[in-house]
């Protein structure tokens, strides 16, 4: 990890509110690089506990705020910008999943898919765009899943291969209208990590079955994740837009 690499940035980070999640961990390798980070989830509890992590290494602020009310996120932009003064990195990583088959999909829960994923990222980006433009630019990543380039296959089922693989596209088409503003616009497409988001669904016999289907024989950490969101995030990557990076070990090449 490289000191200071995020000094005197300003962060938003959706969805940080899971112990085992990548926006707790992308959060708190942001502030351990320099940057001030403002979080966002739905559940109080979590925001409270991550916030107070992220307060004992830089300044943080922690909202509790659904992704899909526009609203909701215009208000944490603008107190992110009102306290902290600005903002310079956008990671969209609210997100959920459902393993239900596609006959089995009812209305209800492809809506909550869609919008928690797809919907929510759009409208996330749209609250928090004037406030990098402000900032002369910035850098915006999404994250998006191995699922939604090869039609799921683990536990995300169609709707969540759609959402993830709307991410993908949405992301080449902001790139194109960002980029020339001065706002780098990617995302990363990782696989199976082991994180929350599987629930009960990741036994130890299905992890192993599943490193099996990887070239590098394990599977995924919210650590491999991180470092490739913060990549990104950087200007390290100062050349790259409009790129899906993938973290999935070889289980998907294409």
């Amino acid at each position: 990890m490289i000191d200071n690499r995020f000094k005197d940035k300003i962060a938003l980070v959706t969805g940080a509110g899971s112990q085992r999640g990548i926006g707790r961990g992308t959060a708190l390798a942001l502030a351990k690089e320099g940057a001030q980070v403002v979080i966002t989830d739905i559940v109080a509890d979590n925001v409270k506990s991550v916030t107070s992590e992220l307060n004992a290494i830089s300044r943080a602020i922690g909202e509790v705020a659904d992704v899909r009310d526009k609203q909701a996120m215009i208000q944490v932009v603008t107190k992110t910008v009102e306290v902290l003064g600005g903002l310079d990195i956008l990671v969209n990583v609210a997100g959920l999943t459902r393993p239900t088959s596609f006959l089995g999909i009812t209305e209800e829960e492809y809506d909550l898919v869609l919008d928690v994923n797809l919907k929510g990222t759009f409208l996330t980006t749209q609250a928090a765009v004037p406030a990098l433009l402000a900032r002369g630019g910035g850098s915006i990543i999404s994250l998006a899943s191995v699922s939604g380039q090869r039609g799921g296959g683990v536990f995300g089922t169609s709707a969540y291969s759609a959402s993830k693989a709307g991410i993908m596209g949405l992301t080449k088409a902001l790139a194109r209208e960002l980029t020339p503003l001065g706002i780098r616009v990617n995302c990363v497409a990782p696989s199976m990590v082991d994180t929350d988001i599987a629930g009960d669904l990741l036994t130890d016999e299905r992890r192993v079955e599943l490193a099996k289907g990887t070239l590098i024989g394990r599977l995924g950490t919210v650590d491999d994740v991180v470092k490739s969101i913060l990549f990104l995030a950087s200007e390290e990557s100062s050349y790259l837009t409009g790129v899906t990076l993938d973290v999935n070990g070889g289980m998907h090449l294409h």
